[in-house]
């Protein structure tokens, strides 16, 4: 199970050429510190993208916890990993509200995408890595990723923004600024940041300038109100249990979710890979299980109302800049977030987010997922010039940024992140199929990073012909001082 910890060195902070490993700990004060940060680091993305989805912010971080602690276990411990929200799901969720679906109805269908990616973690147990990088090769996956987050622009353009425009452009305007001119742990939550200070700047203009008239997020009218509305932070107790929301399942729902599982694959695995190369471990034998663990810790959340998983590239920064890599520290971590969801106040507090302030931050993080897709083709060397990568991909990625909708009839149709993922995962393998030898020959320079021999791209951006523990602990030190960009 992974939690006989040995203590390293009498439990002190290891020297700057010293590591502290995933089966061992420091002193349980300094083990507690390092679990804060993990905290600190998740808290933003993890509370963000939950009201994004219309979830239950609060539930979300409770139930994050409870996540770390199963996907802990299931691995043994041998993959440090926090799971906290996750992003992919971001498009498909926004899909199903626009076709009419409630939160029970967002629930199920990704408890349903939870299943499919504990499943596939079992199939990659018993055939091994090298099979992701088959099915889904790093230019079929980047077109996913890059469709997930580009097809929810008008969801900036047409609820969020709309709501408070000046609060919108000022919050991201902060957030642009502070992820380039602050440096070390205080760039890597410039999200977070950023969202504290609209939710103050809208605060202030209500104090100073009076009620703003917009329409609200699912209204359809504009009406005069408060930027900020604290009235339901008054009314929360200070202690007290989440309210949990049961799923309810739909086939069609279901489908609009279905292509996060493609980019929660590669991350998982670009997860393993890098942390691989930190602890100088070989941990391909347990990349399926961590999949598998991401998949059971989503099912779990979801039952009782919380949001999907995913482990946090974020919290590999905190390991890489302090090489630190104790699992210890992530049950800290792990329990404290369970406190947090127990103080129903705070959720409060979360959930008065302004639409303003939300704009301001999605029109980056949306655009950040999106390009996400990109940075997995530049790793990974694409040939675009090669037709087997140019075209299907082409169509798939218009038709998921468009929303095209392939109709049935009047009670069923196929469109968006859908339809646009199942054009680039099959039209890829057909196009494959079909074209003539040099171009799938070509196919072969690509690089592909799920431990197939071929050079590794990891999370942080580098190229290794093997995994080098060092280079990914200086691209991680890079990025941990503000030298990198923000991943959530």
């Amino acid at each position: 199970m992974g939690l006989g910890w040995k203590l390293y060195e009498g439990g002190k902070t290891p020297p700057v050429d010293g590591a502290v490993a995933p089966d061992e700990r420091l002193s349980w004060p300094r083990t507690i510190g390092i679990g804060a940060q993990h905290v600190v680091s998740m808290f933003g993305a993890t509370f963000v993208f939950p009201l994004i989805m219309g979830l239950d912010a609060n539930l979300a971080i409770m139930m994050s916890g409870i996540a770390t602690i199963i996907f802990l276990l299931v691995v043994q411990g041998k993959v440090p990993s926090y799971l906290g929200t996750s992003a992919a799901f971001v498009g498909g969720v926004v899909a199903i509200r626009a076709s009419g679906g409630s939160s029970s109805d967002v629930l199920g269908a990704i408890l349903v995408s939870g299943i499919v990616l504990a499943l596939v973690g079992v199939l990659i147990s018993a055939l091994g890595p090298r099979t992701v990088n088959a099915v889904l090769p790093p230019a079929v996956t980047g077109a996913v990723v890059l469709i997930i987050g580009f097809n929810l622009a008008p969801v900036v353009a047409n609820t969020y923004w709309p709501q408070d425009q000046w609060v919108g452009l000022a919050t991201m305007v902060f957030v642009i600024v502070a992820s380039l001119l602050l440096r070390g742990f205080w760039a890597r939550i410039s999200i977070l940041l950023g969202l504290v200070f609209g939710y103050l700047l809208s605060a202030l203009l209500d104090v100073t300038a009076g009620p703003i008239t917009s329409v609200l997020g699912g209204a359809t009218e504009a009406t005069t109100h408060d930027r900020l509305d604290l009235s339901g932070v008054g009314a929360a107790d200070w202690i007290g249990l989440p309210t949990f929301t049961a799923p309810t399942f739909s086939f069609n729902f279901t489908l609009l979710v279905l292509p996060a599982v493609i980019a929660l694959v590669a991350e998982n695995a670009g997860h393993v890979k890098a942390v691989a190369a930190m602890t100088k471990r070989d941990l391909d034998p347990v990349m399926g299980r961590a999949i598998f663990a991401d998949g059971l810790a989503t099912v779990v959340a979801t039952s009782v109302g919380g949001s999907p998983t995913t482990t946090y590239a974020e919290n590999i920064g905190v390991m890489a800049a302090t090489r630190i890599y104790s699992t210890a520290a992530y049950y800290v971590a792990a329990v404290v977030a369970l406190l947090l969801g127990l103080c129903p106040k705070f959720g409060a507090l979360v959930n008065a987010v302004p639409g303003g302030v939300l704009g301001g931050i999605t029109v980056i993080l949306y655009g950040m997922i999106g390009l996400l897709g990109v940075k997995i083709w530049k790793e990974n060397r694409v040939d675009f010039a090669n037709p087997i990568n140019l075209v299907p991909l082409a169509a798939g990625i218009i038709i998921g940024i468009g929303n095209v909708q392939l109709v049935f009839n009047e009670n069923y149709s196929l469109g968006g992140i859908a339809l646009g993922s199942i054009v680039a995962v099959a039209g890829w393998h057909l196009a494959r199929v079909l074209a003539p030898a040099e171009m799938r020959t070509a196919l072969l320079a690509e690089a592909g990073p799920y431990g197939s021999g071929e050079p590794l791209a990891d999370q942080f951006g580098g190229r290794h012909e093997s995994p080098d523990p060092s280079s990914v602990d200086q691209a991680a030190r890079r990025r941990s001082t503000g030298e990198g960009t923000v991943d959530r």
